[in-house]
């Protein structure tokens, strides 16, 4: 039976709480935690990332020529998810479609299409992110793309942590402010979803369910 994504994530502790906050990538002080980086390092689990993440886009009818991720977290899922897109799609063969990524650090020489990618996009492009705090990374990644002239058409995230960046504004609603229409927004899960199940699931300790529901902006009752 193929699990949902939700318990995908529970199960395989995706998701997870700290007692004493930990500082963030982001710089920020956290409860929990949102780490793909396990599932992208375990090949079977990748493979079932992978699925979920072109079932997603099928069920969203999130048509693209190029799938490609924010360096590099999510570059190996972007990666791997567009081979099977590209391998399921009408017209697959030779130069039908592009594997794209990104570079880090772009080269300090050479032609722009190598100086920031192993491999450019073309066509209508998603961009794929593993986990949006504040957005930086994401940011960064579509201001450099549409710098190249990508035609950027939306943006897919595994977990959206659901969080006021801090100008006030949530991810989506920066990306509206700043991009407009033009790029859509496609969370696959939410924080706040994901820790009610795994407060349901688990049962931590009062005190850290109340720290939990005071981050999250949510009342004790919405958390548990």
């Amino acid at each position: 039976m193929t699990l949902s994504f939700p318990d995908f994530i529970l199960n395989n502790e995706i998701i997870g709480f700290f007692e004493k906050p930990l500082t963030l990538k982001s710089g920020r002080l956290s409860h929990f935690y949102v780490n793909w980086r396990k599932s992208t390092n375990d090949a079977w689990l990748l493979d079932q990332l992978t699925d979920s993440v072109v079932t997603f886009m099928r069920e969203h009818h999130l048509a693209c020529d190029t799938l490609y991720g924010v360096p590099e977290g999510a570059t190996k899922t972007a990666v791997i998810a567009a081979l099977k897109l590209a391998q399921t799609s009408a017209g697959y063969a030779q130069g039908s479609h592009v594997i794209a990524m990104g570079r880090a650090k772009p080269k300090p020489h050479g032609d722009p299409a190598d100086r920031f990618f192993i491999g450019q996009p073309h066509g209508a492009t998603f961009v794929l992110e593993d986990t949006v705090t504040t957005g930086l990374s994401l940011f960064q990644c579509l201001d450099q793309l549409l710098e190249a002239g990508i035609d950027v058409r939306g943006v897919i995230c595994l977990t959206d942590r659901c969080e006021r960046r801090d100008d006030g504004l949530t991810v989506p609603e920066y990306l509206q402010k700043t991009y407009g229409s033009r790029i859509s927004y496609h969370p696959m899960s939410r924080a706040p979803d994901l820790l009610r199940l795994a407060v349901r699931q688990r049962q931590p300790p009062r005190e850290l369910v109340e720290a939990l529901a005071a981050e999250l902006g949510l009342s004790v009752d919405q958390l548990s």
